[in-house]
């Protein structure tokens, strides 16, 4: 995120409730990125959280001009240079027991690779909605952009690192529907 900043400690935030309600019933599904419409959209079921924003992740290079690419990368030896557009969900997230407990399971998946994937906050979220946390996948000298010039080899890395990310946080939506009823 451009506005990237270090964690913040979760606050008190008597809104919550009013806030995730205004915010869902405002969100549409059909803009979101393909691959991950469903984990947005078990996230937002969670009682303790909901998105604010999120992006899959795409790769732009000589060929392949469009921002939203949902394609692999191709294997060639063809390709110089790509430009990645940031993968990230942004996450408002309630300071409750089990609020705490996802925002430490967010932490842990950058133990994926702790160069290339971030926990962290945007100042301009958090004046707008606090408890707000961006997980990002970028390598750690553009933590501050949304977008990076990267070598072929290079992006073909930030794509299995991505790829594994969204697995990843798979994983731990399903091993926190299983401390909730009704999700």
């Amino acid at each position: 995120m451009e506005t990237y900043i270090e964690p913040k400690e979760l606050v008190v935030n008597p809104h919550y409730e009013d806030q995730k309600k205004r915010t869902l019933i405002h969100l549409r599904y059909s803009t979101l990125d393909r691959p991950i419409v469903d984990l947005i959209q078990s996230f937002n079921k969670l009682p303790y959280c909901f998105t604010l924003q999120s992006c899959y992740g795409h790769f732009v290079y000589a060929g392949q001009s469009d921002e939203h690419n949902l394609e692999p990368l191709p294997i060639t030896g063809s390709i110089d240079k790509v430009k990645y557009r940031i993968a990230y969900i942004c996450f408002c997230i309630e300071n409750s027991a089990l609020g705490r407990e996802f925002l430490k399971g967010l932490n842990n998946i950058t133990a994926i690779d702790p160069e290339n994937i971030q926990l962290c906050c945007a100042e301009w979220f958090w004046k707008r909605q606090v408890n707000t946390y961006a997980l990002q996948v970028e390598p750690d000298r553009f933590k501050h952009q949304d977008t990076a010039m990267l070598d072929y080899k290079e992006a073909v890395y930030i794509e299995k690192i991505r790829n594994k990310f969204f697995v990843q946080l798979g994983e731990l939506l399903k091993k926190l529907q299983g401390k909730n009823i009704d999700v």
